[in-house]
């Protein structure tokens, strides 16, 4: 490795303590205001070769609240030979640029079939979704 590249590593290392939520973007565009020219692909496996990454709120959205109720399992004996039986409603979050879009759909369980689905920036946008479609 060489000098040049170890200075690199060092001050990566130094703007990630001052700047822990920076990712490899944020660390290019402050590594170039002080006349370093690099890219954001290099600074990116630097990060990795020196084990650090930006620290941010991850969303938690499998761990249960201890509030909710916790449901049956209404289907647990019940055969599905037919479409239009049961249908099931998902809702996902897709990680953006900034924060997160919610995909919420509707699928049929014997055809594997999505009958809707609707993109919304937040989880409630979209909660009578299956409403539409009844």
């Amino acid at each position: 490795m060489s000098e040049t590249e170890l200075a690199l590593m060092r001050r990566i290392d130094e703007l990630h303590l001052e700047h822990p939520f920076a990712g490899a973007r944020m660390l290019v565009r402050l590594l170039r205001r002080e006349g370093l020219v690099v890219g954001r692909k290099h600074v990116g496996t630097l990060m990795r070769r020196m084990g650090i990454e930006a620290l941010y709120r991850k969303p938690n959205t499998s761990r249960r609240h201890a509030a909710h109720k916790i449901w049956p399992h209404l289907l647990r004996h019940r055969t599905i030979d037919r479409s239009n039986q049961v249908w099931a409603l998902d809702t996902t979050y897709v990680p953006m640029a900034r924060g997160f879009v919610y995909l919420t759909a509707v699928v049929d369980w014997a055809s594997r079939r999505v009958l809707a689905h609707r993109v919304a920036i937040t989880v409630r946008a979209y909660s009578g979704l299956w409403l539409e479609h009844v």
